[in-house]
């Protein structure tokens, strides 16, 4: 099942949209809204389930579904966690700082909390009000969660997974350093994320999402040119329910819960840092860390970050080449 949320009011009103994301119908007689559906999963996920069944035998009133007209899925949420799973791309962001990489690293998730007050639609502009910031896409892959109760183990987090998407979880990357540097965290340099035109039940997923990952290269374009084809399932360090396991050690998590993976990253088949699509590797998820590539082989970087004017495209193809998660697709702006 796949479900949006099309553009109107702060919460946005609750589809259902066709497999091939051409249709969708309207589902506010089930649940106004995608939040309304995940507080009341058991219930009405089931009549979600029907109306989609319905609306693949062409049964009930349906209308073109246009990416353009959509919000994020939740177009504001509860709690947004993002994690850093793919501890690869931590590694060489601190072998180009040459930073000790502790080993805890490789066993301890990191996890930050983001502002989830308002996510940017996938076709949405992302606002930059000056260049010198350093903006950055990451593509990333997210889980919605249910309720999950304190103290829950990896198989409860699993099964407390609603659904699946892909995020750009934007990145200011020159006002990181100095915020990390007076040792609290993010703020200002992690402004609203866009998401993807729809959220899918993992039970929709066939094999591509098995073991609390989502398998399958996660494309990035940038200016039209191919950028990023990393695989998400491959050198993923934590999985979603380790993942959520770990934000529930200390606290419940509510429905609604969004869990990013953090930048998707693989290695090279070598060991080595990922090469270029241009030579013959898989690419990056963002600009952060062919820059970090830049500087480890040749000692400084030279690709720059966005700019206004600047386009990024970032989706996950099926096996017969149709995006499983409709597409995001932003320009920058300058405001």
């Amino acid at each position: 099942m796949k479900l949006a949320s099309l553009k109107g009011g702060r919460d946005g009103r609750l589809v259902v949209v066709s497999d091939d994301l051409a249709w969708c119908a309207d589902a506010a007689h089930i649940a106004p809204t995608l939040q309304t559906a995940l507080d009341e999963w058991h219930h009405i996920s089931p009549l979600l389930e029907s109306l989609a069944t319905d609306l693949a035998h062409e049964a009930i009133p349906m209308r073109r579904f246009h990416e353009r007209e959509a919000a994020a899925p939740l177009p504001r949420a509860f709690q947004w966690a993002d994690g850093s799973a793919y501890v690869n791309h931590v590694a060489l962001v601190r072998q180009a700082r040459a930073a000790e990489m502790p080993d805890s690293f490789w066993h301890d998730p990191l996890v930050y909390q983001g502002g989830s007050d308002g996510f940017l639609g996938p076709r949405d502009a992302i606002p930059l009000a000056d260049e010198s910031w350093g903006c950055d896409m990451e593509a990333e892959v997210v889980v919605v969660t249910g309720d999950v109760i304190q103290g829950a183990n990896r198989d409860q987090a699993l099964a407390a997974i609603r659904l699946v998407g892909l995020t750009n979880d934007v990145s200011l990357r020159n006002l990181i350093p100095g915020e990390l540097a007076k040792g609290f965290g993010f703020f200002q340099s992690k402004p609203a994320s866009a998401f993807s035109p729809v959220f899918v039940t993992p039970d929709s997923l066939g094999e591509s999402w098995r073991g609390g990952k989502m398998f399958g290269a996660l494309s990035v374009d940038l200016n039209g040119q191919p950028f990023g084809r990393a695989d998400a399932g491959v050198d993923m360090t934590f999985d979603f329910g380790t993942l959520i396991a770990h934000l529930a050690k200390t606290r419940a998590l509510g429905a609604g819960t969004i869990v990013g993976s953090g930048t998707v990253s693989n290695r090279d088949g070598d060991g080595g840092p990922g090469k270029p699509i241009s030579e013959g590797g898989v690419g990056y998820s963002c600009i952060a860390e062919v820059r970090t590539v830049e500087t480890i082989l040749q000692g400084k970087a030279k690709t720059p970050f966005l700019k206004a004017g600047d386009t990024v495209r970032i989706w996950m193809d099926d096996a017969k080449n149709h995006p499983v998660f409709g597409v995001i697709e932003q320009s920058v702006v300058a405001v």
